[in-house]
């Protein structure tokens, strides 16, 4: 297999992947929180770009890193002064350091991600030390030009013990002129030690608007009901959403709302049909979406009943009406959400041991029959 046949896993199916992408949609904040550390001289070495997948972290990463590599360091030696502060990461498309960047031949720029495992054909689950012992060639060779040096991890929550335990000592360290820009979906799990020596950068759930945008941006055109729509089921999240429209996301949703409010009357044969269009290895990205949705509008019921309003937009038709009719109260709500995790306590175990996905999917919403 060739490199440009081996799959990224930085990549999210069906958009670009994060260094080419443009613009940065919904992180104003966290793009001006690091420009202020960078104009008032507070460069950390260690950064922590944190919150759940999908909602621009490794397009942060490559921002910051261009604009790191590509912004001269003044010294305010000069004859006229020091030039005014940057108001903004953007870096041209035609700067030389973003054409090398877009073709991974930047040579101040290490991207530190899993391995392709040559003899089981696939992408390693783990990042493994090995490829942070990489870092020792890079540091060695870039030494010698000078600069700044910018490394991206992407992410962390993929290190395996020692591979982490290796990025703690880089962090206790630090190279010379050197940023680690640190990609983490769920940063309570890295080694506190970790956590302590960098700076945290959160980045926010998009808004619907911002979700449009950034989905036109990917290629993928939404209306602005649909939009919505996804940001609402992706709480946020542009990957998650991309995931929805490369599945059939939202008619699935529109489905299982349709299901439900059939209840307490299950329609069993909807039912049943729901289940087997689960079932085979091929569809075992449907299973998984159904379970993901189906943990969502169980969310969504819960929330409605301890709220005492349907959580809005909607996100299918009818869905408000639907939770205001099941959960309509505050009592109703709490028995959703214990419902909630008895239910992914179930899909859990039943992936585990292999139980038949039709199986599966019809045995949670005979649950759900019980409760209504």
């Amino acid at each position: 297999m060739s490199d440009s046949e081996i799959p990224q896993p930085d990549r999210v199916e069906g958009a670009p992947h994060p260094r080419e992408t443009e613009q940065l949609f919904g992180q104003a904040r966290a793009e001006r929180d690091f420009l202020d550390a960078y104009n008032y001289g507070r460069l950390h070495h260690g950064w922590l770009l944190t919150g759940p997948k999908g909602l621009g972290k490794a397009t942060l990463a490559w921002r910051i890193a261009r604009f790191l590599l590509a912004t001269p360091e003044d010294t305010g030696d000069g004859l006229f002064g020091a030039p005014p502060p940057p108001e903004s990461l953007d870096i041209a498309p035609d700067h030389p350091v973003a054409r090398r960047m877009a073709a991974l031949s930047e040579p101040g720029l290490f991207l530190l991600r899993r391995a392709w495992d040559d003899k089981a054909k696939r992408l390693k689950t783990q990042l493994t030390v090995d490829e942070v012992r990489k870092l020792k060639g890079f540091f060695t060779l870039s030494s010698a030009e000078g600069g700044r040096r910018v490394v991206i991890v992407d992410c962390m929550d993929e290190l395996n013990v020692s591979a982490a335990n290796a990025i703690l000592k880089l962090l206790e360290e630090p190279p010379a002129r050197t940023t680690l820009l640190m990609v983490a979906h769920q940063p309570s799990r890295l080694l506190p030690t970790i956590r302590s020596r960098c700076r945290e950068l959160r980045l926010a759930p998009l808004s619907p608007e911002d979700m449009k945008s950034a989905l036109d941006q990917a290629g993928a055109q939404v209306g602005p009901q649909d939009a919505q729509a996804l940001a609402a089921l992706s709480a946020g999240s542009v990957g998650a959403a991309m995931r929805l429209l490369n599945h059939d996301g939202l008619r699935l949703y529109a489905d299982l709302v349709a299901l439900l409010d059939t209840l307490p009357r299950l329609d069993r044969p909807r039912a049943i049909a729901l289940g087997e269009s689960t079932a085979g290895k091929a569809n075992e990205p449907r299973l998984d979406l159904t379970l993901t949705l189906m943990d969502i509008a169980l969310g969504r019921l819960a929330r409605a009943g301890v709220t005492g309003q349907p959580p809005m937009p909607e996100a299918a038709p009818g869905e408000a009406a639907m939770l205001a009719r099941l959960s309509p109260d505050a009592a109703r709500g709490r028995a959703w959400a214990q419902v909630a995790q008895q239910a992914g306590d179930r899909a859990r175990h039943a992936r585990a041991v292999n139980v038949d996905p039709a199986a599966l999917v019809l045995d949670l919403i005979l649950q759900l029959h019980k409760v209504s």
